[in-house]
């Protein structure tokens, strides 16, 4: 009996526990790869820096620039209580913040919190979708402060609080536009010299931006997939970028996109023919069924069970492949989620 690939069911997989990365591996670029080849429905198994051997002069490799910021606060309601508050995304309000809050049960009504000595908050009542607005005031420079009080927002399945080190190692090192919630994962394998190593062999490389925003929390709920709704993501792609990847595909030049970040992006700006330029909000889901118009080859990182981007991925190579592959990483104990290993996925 072939699997339903619009039931939510058919995404999930059983993963030991153990093999959930809680840290990043010392060296980013010695994380493994697992590399399949679509067409000829092979997997090899390699070290992210064998990408200096699987890419080649010509290809161009397309980033996602956005940058985490500490958004994680605990402050303090009057009576004493510790309120967690995760910032989302600034409103069109002024030094307003679309956040979510933990636990909701406690703020039932507009109050302040404070966070420090120079930074304090303002909830609102309003609660739609579980998420709140909170105004904030700060004494000084209001980044400066966050950057001193916040905390990484490392995902729920990292069983520890943050450390020092999650700054550093939760960010690629290529990120500066500041505005993610959580990081473009499939970038952390990066580094500077392999970066270098791939342009002095005529790789090529663009970027864009997309914040990571709060769908990167939220579970399928619909048994049908197609029911499910993403959230909105901002996505912004410059002129010379859009250029770039046309320029690209009209060489016939293979365009790589670093994350599933990048492949909505991509396809959220792709109009049939070409890749458009600009900036706006996108909600695009992708799964089985859909036909992608960019990229040639996707590196990702391995992803949950039930997520929307392993239906994304199983769209990309195919169902069955994926399964197959997932099954063979388990078995080969690769290490899952943000910190953990990558594939690289090409047609």
């Amino acid at each position: 009996m072939k699997p339903d690939f619009l039931s939510k069911a058919a995404y999930y997989y059983d993963l030991p526990p153990e093999l959930i990365a809680q840290y990043p591996l010392q060296r980013r670029d010695q994380s493994r790869l697992m590399h399949l080849n679509c067409s000829s429905h092979s997997i090899k198994h390699r070290k992210f820096s064998d990408l200096t051997e699987i890419l080649r002069a010509g290809d161009l490799v397309v980033i996602n620039n956005s940058r985490v910021f500490p958004a994680r606060l605990y402050g303090y309601k009057e009576n004493g209580v510790r309120i967690q508050v995760l910032l989302l995304h600034l409103t069109d309000a002024e030094d307003t913040w679309e956040c979510l809050i933990q636990p909701a049960k406690r703020i039932k009504s507009e109050q302040w919190l404070t966070f420090s000595d120079q930074l304090r908050g303002f909830i609102f009542a309003e609660d739609i979708d579980g998420k709140r607005k909170i105004r904030m005031e700060c004494q000084g420079d209001f980044w400066t402060e966050l950057e001193k009080i916040g905390h990484v927002p490392l995902p729920p399945y990292i069983n520890r609080p943050d450390e020092q080190s999650d700054h550093d190692r939760y960010q690629t090192v290529y990120a500066r536009a500041l505005g993610s919630v959580a990081a473009p994962t499939a970038g952390l394998h990066f580094t500077e010299d392999l970066i270098l190593q791939l342009i002095n062999k005529g790789v090529l490389f663009t970027e864009l931006t997309l914040h990571v925003g709060i769908g990167t929390f939220r579970p399928v709920k619909t048994e049908r997939i197609d029911k499910h709704v993403m959230h909105s993501e901002c996505v912004e792609i410059s002129t010379a970028t859009a250029e770039a990847i046309n320029q690209a595909k009209q060489e016939r030049r293979r365009v790589i996109a670093v994350g599933t970040t990048t492949v909505r992006s991509l396809e959220s700006f792709w109009d049939g023919e070409k890749l458009l330029d600009g900036n706006h909000w996108t909600d695009i889901f992708i799964y089985p069924g859909y036909k992608f118009g960019v990229p040639d080859a996707i590196i990702t990182n391995f992803h949950l069970p039930e997520s929307t981007l392993l239906m994304m991925i199983s769209a990309y190579a195919g169902y069955d492949f994926i399964k197959e592959a997932y099954t063979l990483a388990i078995a080969e104990r690769y290490r899952f989620f943000s910190y953990g290993d990558a594939m690289y996925i090409e047609q």
